[in-house]
């Protein structure tokens, strides 16, 4: 009698039109997994009861997904191509996702990176940086990565540095403003890093960025020039100087204070401190912004409001609204003073001041 011999043949295959794309899975090979994490991951999860899977079918999922995820991560790098090519069958709302994914980062890890050089030097000191955060160092290199590519491709462009963003990444709007934030203060070097402004998360500094664009870079007054939303106005900084008139004209210095003082008498209970420090508070301001012509001490730009004018008002106990109040009066003021020649200057210099401010001031 013949005897068979039954030989198991396991397959693993995947027929379909459609690309399988877990969001879990895509998550974890984003987050810098490797295929067993992601799969006991998974398993703890209640993935085999839910699908009533083996661990091997379950590997063999995870596996063949996150092969197909670094098969499409070329594309990512230019999210354009993801539509045009015909080797993956995604539909539009899943290829949306993949991007937006790609290029969304923690924001433990851009507050250590923001402001540095997007560099090899910054690139070396990842390890740093995940063993500070835990963020596995796979997941930093890929978010330092993606800083650097959209820095790489913006920095020279005419136009929105936004809309840029938009454009050429296919980002939402709220994370191409974010990447805005991230490219320019690259480029400006702004220091964030110092002890003293550790309170601050990233996205209160975006949205300083965010103001710094708007108003005091070349594109606000002039939208079709070079490199309009990444460099500061030179001429505007320039102008600034002019202000210095408002702190070493002592009778200018007097009458300022004196219309402020007024203005506030019944609406702040904080007016004797105003008072007694109202010179030092506007020798602060001011001077902040005759020294931004040099670009180190735009790098300072943050410290100097923190030391300057924000620590002084958080020890005499000042509310956001005391800040308001002041900030709005201080500025206003400055109109009524006769031989004050420097409005416009003034106030696109005070409107950037007084949002940034009342942003980081966290009472």
């Amino acid at each position: 009698m013949r005897s068979e011999n039954k030989m198991a043949v396991e397959l693993d295959v995947f027929v379909g039109n459609t690309t399988i794309m877990d969001e879990e899975v895509y998550q974890f090979w984003l987050d810098g997994y490797t295929v067993n994490e992601a799969v006991r991951v998974r398993m703890e999860g209640g993935m085999l009861e839910e699908c009533e899977a083996s661990a091997e079918v379950l590997h063999s999922d995870t596996m063949d997904q996150f092969r197909t995820f670094q098969m499409c991560e070329r594309l990512l790098h230019s999210p354009a191509k993801l539509a045009n090519q015909l080797l993956f069958q995604i539909p539009p709302h899943r290829q949306a996702m993949l991007i937006e994914r790609y290029y969304a980062f923690d924001s433990a890890f851009v507050r250590e990176v923001l402001g540095k050089k997007l560099s090899k030097g910054t690139k070396k000191d990842l390890d740093d940086v995940s063993a500070k955060t835990g963020i596995k160092l796979k997941s930093c290199r890929r978010q330092f990565d993606n800083f650097k590519r959209v820095f790489k491709v913006v920095e020279e462009l005419k136009g929105s540095l936004v809309e840029n963003i938009q454009q050429h990444f296919l980002l939402s709007d709220k994370l191409a403003r974010d990447y805005a934030a991230i490219v320019f203060f690259a480029n400006n070097r702004f220091e964030t890093g110092k002890r003293k402004l550790q309170y601050l998360s990233f996205q209160d500094f975006a949205f300083c960025a965010g103001q710094l664009i708007n108003n005091w870079t070349v594109g606000a007054v002039d939208n079709m020039v070079e490199d309009m939303d990444v460099d500061l106005d030179k001429e505007f900084m320039q102008d600034l100087k002019d202000l210095k008139i408002l702190i070493t004209d002592k009778d200018l210095l007097d009458q300022h204070k004196s219309l402020v003082c007024t203005a506030l008498r019944g609406k702040t209970k904080v007016l004797n401190e105003i008072e007694t420090n109202f010179k030092n508070l506007s020798r602060g301001l001011v001077n902040i912004a005759a020294k931004l012509m040099n670009a180190k001490d735009v790098r300072d730009f943050f410290i100097d409001l923190v030391e300057k004018f924000i620590e002084p008002c958080r020890s005499d106990k000042w509310t956001a609204g005391d800040i308001r109040l002041f900030l709005t009066h201080y500025t206003n003021s400055a109109h009524i003073l006769d031989t004050f020649k420097h409005q416009v200057v003034w106030d696109r210099y005070m409107g950037v001041i007084k949002s940034c401010i009342l942003k980081m001031y966290h009472d």
